[in-house]
Parts: C-alpha cells; structure tokens; sequence
C-alpha cells in the first residue's frame, strides 16, 4: 500500500459519517480518486432510488479526496452536481480527477456511476468543485 493511499483510508476511518456509510476507497493516487459505496435499503428513498443527497456526498468526497491528492489536507469551497438518471444497482463508483491545480486549490471532476446487478454501469451524476487547501493554524 502507497503512503498516500494509506494517509487516504485513515482519513476517510476518521470521518464518522463516510463510516456510517460504509464508503470504501478504492483507488488514491496523484489526481486520482475512486470512492465506492454498497447501496443498502437505508441509504434509499421513497421510490427506490438511492438519495440524491447520497449521491451528492459520495460526488463531493471523491472531488475532494482528488483535490487533496495534489493538495494535501483540503477541503471542498463548492460544487455543483448533475443527476441524470435515478441512482438504481448494488454499487455507486465515484470517480474524481483533478482538472487544474495550483498551490492553494484544485479544479476537480467527478463521475458518479451506479453498478446493476448484472455487472454493467451507467452514469448517474456529475459534478466539477473547488478544493482548497487547509492552511495550518498559527
């Protein structure tokens, strides 16, 4: 295991929310992230589909786990995010990347695709936010 994908699980350990998920990080590399999720009955709502602020948590980590892959220790300043398509399947994949970066913040985008049962992915969601660094206390 890389050091910067250890430093990646032990913050996403750290994180009670993403915990109560159940988020997995996958992949964590230079301007690279994939988050995963198991889609269970208790993250869905009332026609089946999972959440929309779900999907929208699982987009906003992954840009900023990209983001904070050039970065360091970042946190998002915004985002924006696309729904497509209902979010249907065992398995939501949040695929993040990072489009411009400085010394402070990083443009990053994100995918969201829902896995069915038989394997295939579709498309759910796509965001782009600003993460910006975290300047150390004084």
């Amino acid at each position: 295991m890389s050091e910067l994908f250890g430093f990646g699980k032990a913050i996403l350990a750290s994180q009670p929310f993403s915990v109560m998920l159940g988020t997995e990080l996958e992949i964590f590399e230079p301007g690279t992230a994939v988050l995963t999720l198991v889609v269970r009955d208790e993250l869905k709502q009332q026609h089946g589909f999972v959440h929309g602020g779900v999907v929208s948590y699982l987009a906003d980590n992954a840009l900023t786990y990209a983001g904070g892959s050039v970065l360091g220790d970042s946190v998002t300043s915004e985002y924006k995010i696309n729904y497509l398509r209902p979010a249907l399947g065992k398995k939501l994949i949040a695929k993040a990347s990072v489009l411009s970066s400085g010394k402070n913040q990083a443009v990053c985008q994100c995918t969201v695709v829902a896995v069915g049962d038989d394997g295939g992915e579709r498309t759910i969601a796509v965001a782009q936010g600003t993460i910006n660094k975290v300047s150390p206390k004084i």
